[in-house]
């Protein structure tokens, strides 16, 4: 039997994270109608939407922080409402993009409902609206921004499933995610991918975050996922979230600001090209 990692990484990471987190720090969108690019998070219950959106925090902040509430037992969605996260950056004020962490996927009628998330791509979701899954939000109703500005439209959608879930993941959840993308398609915004929980998924990953691009499984768990979903491969990111551990590292630090720095690129030609 073969070994179950490649020699090298099959995607590089770069040599230092200081890099990256520079150039987040000094990012500012282009587009003069907005003063923050904005990403949201979709993804069935339990995916890790959440926890990324703290590991990014822990990862800025430099120690492990936890501002969106995750819930470890119950494998349903604990998000049950639409919320923005702002990231400090202490008395510089803040980062220039903030995350939109939404209500998972589920089976049948829990969950959020596709037409939400539509809603919210397009900027008509207001923040704090808490999503009912039977029932779709409609305009007049409480939560619902009428004339949204780009602003408050989303810039970059961002599926988020677990690394080991790729391949078990329910027909009906798979088809939500795809109308969803279409939905983003139509309106040109950018869309990126995050596999999660990678330590779970694959040893060697657990071992040494190292190995997170390295490991076989892994790379052929992200090609399934680009064939599920129809996005290209390089779209697609590997991360180990911060859920355990009380202080973080530069070996977990750095898959996550490789993916953050794509998304940020991303969503930033978007605004850019806007106006084209």
């Amino acid at each position: 039997m073969g070994s179950s990692t490649f020699s090298k990484p099959w995607r590089p990471f770069p040599e230092k994270n200081e890099n990256i987190l520079e150039f987040l720090n000094s990012y500012k969108p282009r587009n003069k109608d907005v003063n923050h690019l904005r990403i949201l998070f979709m993804g069935p219950a339990g995916a890790g939407k959440s926890s990324f959106i703290n590991s990014i925090d822990s990862v800025l902040q430099g120690r492990v922080t936890g501002r969106g509430l995750t819930d470890a037992i119950s494998g349903k969605t604990f998000t049950k409402k639409y919320k923005t996260f702002k990231f400090s950056k202490g008395s510089q004020g803040h980062y220039s993009f903030v995350c939109n962490d939404i209500m998972g996927m589920e089976q049948k009628n829990a969950g959020i409902h596709v037409d939400d998330i539509k809603l919210a791509l397009r900027g008509h979701v207001t923040d704090g609206y808490e999503f009912i899954p039977q029932q779709q939000l409609n305009e007049g109703d409480l939560g619902y921004r009428s004339c949204p500005s780009l602003n408050d439209r989303v810039h970059v959608l961002v599926t988020v499933v677990p690394a080991g879930l790729v391949s078990l993941l329910s027909e009906e959840v798979v088809k939500k995610l795809r109308k969803v993308r279409l939905a983003a398609s139509e309106m040109d915004i950018p869309q990126l991918a995050i596999l999660t929980k990678v330590d779970e998924a694959c040893p060697k990953a657990k071992q040494d975050p190292k190995n997170i691009y390295k490991s076989k499984y892994l790379k052929e768990q992200v090609e399934n996922f680009s064939q599920l979903l129809g996005l290209p491969v390089n779209c697609i990111f590997l991360v180990k979230n911060y859920s355990s551990e009380n202080s973080s590292d530069d070996a977990t630090d750095a898959p996550i600001l490789c993916a953050l720095k794509q998304i940020v690129v991303y969503g930033n030609d978007f605004l850019t090209h806007l106006n084209d």
